[in-house]
């Protein structure tokens, strides 16, 4: 019997008793980070890496009592059942773990959401050996392959002046828990100026800097004045609020998206957008390759995103025994 294996609700292992980033309610879940497509409400409890508990608690706990959460510091054991868990730093958001699973006579590793890219908002990948890994492939294209993030937040920054040499607000969309904060933390490294936030990206925001991450000055846009002048500041906001009435504030303005996705040309023109800056919180091709070698893992289950893909490049280029492992949800809201 594996050490985990696939159910109605996600991956189970029977040896211990718990769940890992399930779908749906379960008894325990082990949660590798708090994006919405990996930590859902409504599970008996949780166990989770100990830097993620605030995010995990503002966007899980119920509306009325305390949520069963417990943590683990990165690198800590426990035992649950027959296997003995631990959570390692996953370089995606704060807080984010891959899940090292020990029992039965070999090791899995579940990456959860991940990259190699360096981030000041959060502890860097560390590689872990084991006999499987189960591994994200959202980005897993050759086309796929990160600039520097440097050199993106120059970019960002000399088209925010551009915008203010216009008369212009510059309004750049970015997911709310993560690359919000990382854009923020780069761009500090290159200016002082304080950006405007979204109300939902300012809640998390503030718990960032709770932890320790430097990031630029802020204020919340519902605290402007009615009928502020927005030229020339750069504003922060959700995906969600585009082409809504709440962007009309502004006035005259370009728009912008920060993400991996923005990779692909066509991606910007599709969403109306006149500018788009790759930048991710996920391994690249090359980085997904390297991550795979370095976990000296003699199988490979590949899901997320391009999973067949990976799976089949793995098997075919590089001698592997992998294959994709089909999940519910293959959305991403923190690419």
């Amino acid at each position: 019997m594996p050490l985990l294996e696939l159910t109605d609700r996600g991956l189970y292992c029977p040896a211990g008793g718990f769940h890992v980033d399930p779908w749906g309610e379960v008894d325990l879940a082990l949660l590798t980070h708090a994006h919405g497509d990996h930590a859902r409400p409504g599970s008996a409890r949780y166990l989770a890496a100990a830097p993620g508990a605030a995010i995990l608690e503002k966007r899980l706990a119920p509306p009325a009592g305390e949520l069963a959460l417990d943590t683990l510091p990165y690198g800590a054991r426990q035992r649950l059942g027959d296997v003995t868990v631990s959570f390692h730093p996953a370089g995606h958001v704060l807080g984010s773990a891959q899940l090292r699973v020990e029992g039965e006579g070999e090791v899995w590793v579940l990456t959860g959401d991940f990259k190699r890219a360096p981030d000041p908002t959060c502890a860097p990948f560390e590689p872990v050996e084991c006999d499987v890994l189960v591994m994200e492939a959202t980005f897993a294209l050759p086309i796929y392959r990160w600039a520097p993030a440097e050199a993106t937040a120059r970019a960002i920054l000399a088209w925010w002046d551009a915008c203010a040499a216009r008369g212009q607000c510059a309004v750049l969309y970015a997911y709310i828990l993560g690359k919000a904060q990382r854009l923020l933390a780069e761009l500090a490294r290159l200016t002082d100026r304080r950006v405007w936030l979204h109300g939902a990206i300012a809640n998390l925001v503030d718990l960032y800097r709770e932890a320790g991450v430097a990031m630029l000055p802020t204020a919340r846009v519902a605290e402007a004045p009615a009928g502020d002048d927005w030229a020339g500041r750069l504003v922060l906001a959700p995906p969600s609020v585009r082409r809504t009435p709440w962007v009309r504030r502004f006035g005259d303005h370009e728009t912008a998206f920060a993400s991996g996705w923005m990779q692909v040309r066509g991606m910007r023109r599709r969403r109306g957008l006149n500018r788009g800056f790759a930048l991710s919180d996920h391994a690249d091709w090359p980085a997904l390759l390297r991550t795979a070698h370095e976990s000296r893992a003699r199988r490979v289950l590949c899901t997320h995103g391009y999973a067949e893909t990976l799976a089949r490049f793995l098997r075919e280029e590089r001698g592997l025994d992998a294959e994709a492992l089909p999940t519910r949800f293959e959305g991403e809201e923190g690419a």
